[in-house]
């Protein structure tokens, strides 16, 4: 069966808050976005199921189970109404520095918890991959994200440290902007900002030949024989004609008004969300608030993400960014062992 609808995509916020204030109008839109050719089974991939307008959802006749519009979605079992997701979409995707779950819940009218997960659950569709490398003239740069050492407790501070300490490395590359399209980002977040992992980062998405810039450091030198590399050192000026990596600068600043003054706080096995969230935005900067609200619209599809998957995503980044620690290898006698106690994420 091959719906036909008329959406209509609002322009401004005002206009989609009246807009999206219709649950049959959110309706139609989704399915429009979901189902372009028309609806099939999510679970057989059969043309032509019904709907059964009573319960708002579809039948099967080939396999006989039914389905809503948000199986099989990032707002699968989500009791909340399309009339609230909507909006949320639209804010998270056209606030340039974001929005707070805070924010979000006073706007909704749900709580902050709820707000939270809606949030998470709308950042999981722009952790998307892709196959494309960046070429042309590209910037590479790192930063660091995390609280200053000032503000710490005292038992917190790292003694006789640089201002990464106990921060998260972040790393970032930018494409420059060309006569088709916009400057392009890339940002990850990375286990340190040494030579091996800086080279493997630079090569699995950066196609060989292109024109690279960076900094000083050192973990960027020996690179020539991927890239026509050329550096910038800081401690002298800033440009040197094209060699220069303002463009990457330019987005850590971005970035860090948005951690700074929008979500203040961010856990550490949370932060690559909030930097997707961030490359999504500025790498659609020149589309619409209409047209970028229903791309992500039309990504929702096979990206289910549960609370208990949220909450337990810790594990997964202790695993991949932290070393596994075996209690055996401690003597709690060692004096050693007093100074720099094994962390509490003993695997």
């Amino acid at each position: 069966m091959h719906m036909s609808t008329e959406t209509t995509v609002p322009t401004t916020l005002r206009e989609a808050i009246i807009h999206f204030s219709d649950p049959k109008v959110c309706h139609d839109l989704l399915l429009a976005t979901r189902f372009p050719n028309g609806v099939c089974c999510v679970h057989c991939g059969a043309v032509g199921p019904k709907f059964m307008e009573s319960v708002q959802r579809f039948k099967c006749y080939s396999c006989r189970k039914q389905f809503s519009l948000k199986t099989g979605t990032v707002l699968e079992d989500s009791p909340i109404p399309l009339t609230k997701w909507f909006p949320a979409f639209w804010l998270l995707t056209s606030a340039k520095n974001g929005i707070s779950s805070y924010e979000l819940h006073r706007a909704l009218g749900v709580t902050q918890k709820t707000a939270w997960f809606m949030l998470h659950r709308i950042r999981h569709i722009f952790a998307t991959g892709t196959f494309e490398k960046l070429a042309g003239v590209v910037e590479a740069d790192e930063t660091f994200i995390g609280g200053l050492e000032k503000n710490k407790h005292k038992d917190k501070k790292s003694s006789g440290t640089q201002g990464g300490a106990g921060k998260s490395v972040v790393l970032g590359i930018l494409e420059r902007s060309s006569a088709h399209k916009v400057s392009q980002v890339r940002v990850k977040l990375g286990v340190d900002r040494s030579k091996d992992t800086l080279h493997n980062l630079l090569g699995s998405n950066i196609e060989q030949g292109s024109t690279l810039y960076t900094d000083a450091h050192k973990g960027y030198m020996g690179i020539s024989a991927m890239f026509a590399h050329d550096f910038i050192d800081h401690a002298v000026t800033y440009a040197k004609g094209a060699v220069h990596t303002n463009g990457m600068e330019n987005y850590w600043s971005l970035m860090k008004r948005t951690m700074k003054g929008t979500y203040t706080h961010c856990e550490p096995f949370h932060l690559t969300k909030y930097i997707d969230e961030q490359a999504y935005r500025f790498n659609t900067r020149s589309e619409t608030d209409g047209d970028r609200f229903v791309d992500a619209l039309s990504q929702v599809s096979g990206k289910r993400l549960t609370y208990e998957a949220l909450t337990s995503s810790h594990e997964a980044y202790y695993d991949e960014f932290m070393p596994r620690v075996d209690p055996a290898d401690f003597d709690p006698n060692d004096a050693e062992y007093e100074r720099n106690p094994p962390p509490m994420y003993l695997w």
